[in-house]
């Protein structure tokens, strides 16, 4: 699993030449209705096990959550599983916010 700054995704997501991420949030649904990174699917980290048949684990993903600890445990999950291109949004949205979208609202 790679650690990916909140800067860097947000560089990946602006370079057209290259493939986007699947970005997906791991928060519990009312987090997500408060604030998302735009494209960002929600499966909170309880569904995962019953939804990994929804992810490619050929497909570059990224996991977000509100600071990145829960991502993180989702990522180890999926590597066990043989996903082999995980990324874990390193502060999670909390760090987006400050760095990237200061705009977005925080909690």
């Amino acid at each position: 699993m790679v650690q990916l700054l909140p800067a860097d995704l947000a560089n990946w997501l602006a370079d057209a030449s290259r493939p986007k991420p699947v970005l997906v949030d791991v928060r519990e649904p009312w987090e997500f209705e408060r604030c998302s990174i735009d494209e960002s699917r929600p499966m909170p980290m309880a569904t995962v096990p019953l939804r990994l048949q929804e992810l490619d684990p050929q497909t570059d993903t990224v996991l977000i959550c509100h600071h990145g600890a829960r991502s993180f445990q989702v990522g180890l999950f999926l590597e066990q599983r043989g996903f082999g291109r995980i990324y874990n949004l390193q502060g999670g949205v909390d760090a987006w916010a400050r760095t990237v979208d200061p705009g977005m609202a925080t909690y």
